[in-house]
């Protein structure tokens, strides 16, 4: 289907025009098999969008009964004694959610999942990782590393990781049928979810990642953690092959610091190096990709539209 890039004035005009997108999105798949499959992200990008999908939903535009969702990640190693305190420490995607989308709602989805990162020890997964070398490689040209496990490793522990935390998630996901629409941002290195750069595409399902120093510096640098020591080093998140499997995906940027990856994703060639590029390997196939940016985050596409125009890619702009 190719990609669609539409630039609005503001984050306010962004959300809006990307939420309508994903609001008729969902109404024509609830029309054809009677249950909408949502990818969701956390990060400000989508906050927007959420509150005016939530109105949407309680407008009776859409049944909300009629959808399950699936997050894109979520952190190991939140401060917590337990589970349930790390589900539910403020900084957990999990608790992101609630507070930015599903509160909102008035009926609520049939089922909403985060990845099971909360049900990792991260002490207990470095220790098992230290002691097991050969139980897993880390993949990955940065200092962002996807952890891949063995299927023979020997460590129970990092053999339950692989089993129930990744490969399960990956499985529920399968087994819901695939995501139909998934709604993602960008990191400023260009990431989607915790896919760092560099990390391979092939083969990025359900992962377990060790974090770039530049994702845990941003993260405390944004407010999120006090201290690089407090900020977690781990991740569970799925991959861009596995994001990228949705039927339609939304894009969203704004800001400054977005201008050079959302401009590296589709003016060069698709490269590990900025995950997000995936969008054009991803359209190439079929997937229907939608770009909606702010005019600031746009601004290298738009200085460059005949470039975009050479690659097949349609670029609109809103008043």
């Amino acid at each position: 289907m190719g990609i669609q890039i539409i630039v609005t004035k503001d984050f306010a005009a962004m959300s809006e025009v990307a939420a309508d997108i994903a609001k008729k999105k969902i109404q024509q798949t609830l029309k054809q098999k009677g249950r909408a499959v949502l990818g969701l992200a956390t990060g400000n990008s989508p906050t927007g969008l959420y509150k005016h999908l939530a109105k949407s939903a309680n407008k009776g535009e859409f049944d909300a009964k009629a959808c399950m969702s699936f997050n894109l990640d979520e952190y190991v190693g939140l401060p917590g004694e337990n589970v349930q305190q790390r589900v539910m420490h403020p900084e957990s995607y999990a608790f992101f959610m609630i507070q930015e989308f599903f509160s909102l709602l008035r009926d609520k989805f049939m089922e909403t999942n985060v990845p099971f990162g909360s049900l990792v020890e991260q002490k207990r997964l470095i220790a098992e990782l230290k002691a097991n070398p050969k139980d897993w490689v880390a993949l990955g040209t940065d200092k962002g590393k996807s952890i891949a496990i063995s299927d023979s490793a020997k460590s129970a522990y990092l053999a339950w990781v692989k089993r129930e935390i990744l490969d399960g998630y990956a499985k529920k996901i399968r087994k819901a049928g695939g995501i139909d629409l998934q709604i993602i941002g960008v990191g400023g290195r260009g990431h989607v979810a915790f896919h760092e750069s560099g990390i391979p595409f092939k083969g990025s399902s359900v992962m377990l990642v060790k974090l770039d120093d530049n994702t845990v510096a941003n993260a405390v640098a944004d407010g999120h953690f006090a201290t690089k020591k407090e900020s977690p080093n781990y991740a569970v998140s799925m991959g861009a092959e596995l994001v990228y499997k949705a039927k339609t995906v939304i894009l969203l940027a704004n800001g400054e610091r977005k201008v050079e990856p959302v401009a590296l994703s589709l003016l060069g060639d698709p490269t590990p190096d900025i995950p997000i590029s995936y969008s054009q390997t991803y359209a190439a196939r079929g997937g229907d990709m939608i770009y909606v940016l702010d005019r600031i985050a746009a601004r290298d596409l738009l200085a460059n539209r005949k470039a975009l125009t050479a690659k097949g890619m349609k670029i609109k702009e809103l008043n």
